[in-house]
C-alpha cells in the first residue's frame, strides 16, 4: 500500500509541473467567410509564418514567437495581432467587410479586439476629411478629444498587461501627433493642390520599357498615378487592386502611370520587381527618391500615394482614392473618359 501511494504522489507530481509548466507557443485557430486565399501570413520584421486556411474557411495552427504586434495578411487586407507564448485565439472574419467583422475569443482575445476596434477609430479620423476644415484652435481640440477617447478605449479594456498599455499609450500619442502634424499638409492640399490647379511636374524619368518619360508626355489623357517603393508593404497590397483597375478602364482616355521613388540602390531591385509582379501601366524611377522635386511639390510623406491629372495637365486629386476604394471607380466613372 506505501508503494502504491508513493507512485501516485510521484504521478500526481509530475501532473502537477506539467500543468504549471509555461506553454512557449501561440495557438490561432478560426474560420475565415469569403475567404481571399488558401493561406494567411503572420509575419513582423523577424518573423514570418504561413497558416494554410481550409477550403471550408478553417484554419488551425501553431506558432513560437517574441511577444509582441504582428501584421495578419489574408492576401488582401491586413490587421494588428499582439501575440504572447500561451495565447489560444479563436479568428472569425468576412473578408467583403474585414476590418468591420474580425473578432476574437479565447485567452488574449482582449488586447486583439481592442486592436480591432482602435483600427476602425483610427480609419474613421483618416477618413474625416471635414476635421481639416475646422478652424485651427477648434481641430486642435477636436484632436484633444479625439486621443481621450482612444485611451478610454484602452483603459476600459480588461485583462490587459502593463507592456502592452504602455506601447499603445505610445502609439495613441503617435497617431494624434501625426493628425496634428497634418493640418498645414491638409491645407497646402486644399489650396495650393487644390482641383483645377496646374499640376507639378517632372521630368526625363527612366521608363522601366527604356528611355525616359515626362508628364507632359501624357497630355491629352487623365493620368493616374501610383507613387510607392519596393519596401513598402501597403504599395505592393494596392497592386492587385491596380491591375483590376488597369484592365477595366484600358480602352478609356487614362493612363496609369506607377512612380518608383526606391533609393538609387534599389534600382535593380525596382527593375526585379516590374518584372516579377507583371506590373502594367507605365512604369518609371524617380529621379532622387524621397527627395525628387515631384514629391516634395505633392507633400508626400508617406506612401502609397495615388494623384489624378485631368487632360489639361491639371490637378482633379492630389490625393485620389486607391485601387482598392471603391470611391475610385466613382470618382472615375464622374469623368466619362
Amino acid at each position: 500500500m506505501k508503494k502504491l501511494i508513493y507512485v501516485l504522489s510521484i504521478a500526481l507530481a509530475i501532473i502537477a509541473c506539467s500543468e504549471d509548466a509555461p506553454i512557449d507557443y501561440v495557438t490561432l485557430s478560426g474560420k475565415i467567410t469569403n475567404q481571399s486565399s488558401d493561406s494567411l501570413i503572420v509575419r513582423s520584421r523577424t518573423f514570418s509564418k504561413k497558416i494554410n486556411v481550409n477550403p471550408d474557411g478553417t484554419f488551425s495552427d501553431t506558432l513560437k514567437i517574441e511577444t509582441g504586434i504582428f501584421n495578419l495578411f489574408d492576401g488582401n487586407e491586413s490587421t494588428s495581432l499582439y501575440l504572447k507564448n500561451g495565447f489560444d485565439l479563436v479568428i472569425t472574419l468576412d473578408t467583403k467587410k474585414f476590418d468591420e467583422t474580425i473578432g476574437f475569443k479565447g485567452f488574449g482575445a482582449e488586447a486583439n479586439n481592442y486592436l480591432a476596434a482602435i483600427s476602425l477609430k483610427q480609419e474613421a479620423v483618416f477618413e474625416n476629411e471635414s476635421l481639416f476644415d475646422l478652424e485651427k484652435p477648434v481641430f486642435d481640440q477636436k484632436v484633444i478629444e479625439i486621443n481621450e477617447s482612444f485611451k478610454q478605449l484602452l483603459t476600459n479594456t480588461q485583462n490587459l498587461d502593463s507592456t502592452f498599455i504602455a506601447d499603445q499609450i505610445k502609439r495613441v500619442d503617435g497617431f494624434t501627433n501625426y493628425i496634428s502634424g497634418s493640418y498645414e499638409e491638409k491645407q497646402y492640399l486644399k489650396t495650393v493642390l487644390a482641383k483645377g490647379e496646374v499640376s507639378p511636374k517632372f521630368v526625363d524619368y527612366e521608363n522601366y520599357k527604356g528611355g525616359t518619360t515626362s508628364l507632359d508626355d501624357l497630355k491629352g489623357k487623365y493620368v493616374y498615378i501610383d507613387v510607392w517603393a519596393t519596401w513598402c508593404g501597403p504599395c505592393k497590397a494596392e497592386i492587385p487592386f491596380l491591375k483590376e483597375v488597369e484592365k477595366a478602364y484600358h480602352d478609356k482616355n487614362i493612363a496609369f502611370l506607377s512612380v518608383s521613388i526606391d533609393e538609387a540602390k534599389n534600382h535593380d531591385k525596382w527593375k526585379e520587381m516590374v518584372a516579377d509582379k507583371e506590373l502594367g501601366g507605365i512604369q518609371v524611377f524617380a529621379d532622387n527618391d524621397w527627395k525628387s522635386e515631384f514629391v516634395q511639390a505633392y507633400k508626400i510623406n508617406g506612401i502609397p500615394r495615388f494623384i489624378l491629372i485631368d487632360p489639361a495637365g491639371n490637378i482633379v486629386a492630389a490625393d485620389a482614392p486607391r485601387p482598392s476604394s471603391e470611391e475610385l471607380k466613382s470618382l472615375l466613372n464622374e469623368l466619362n473618359l
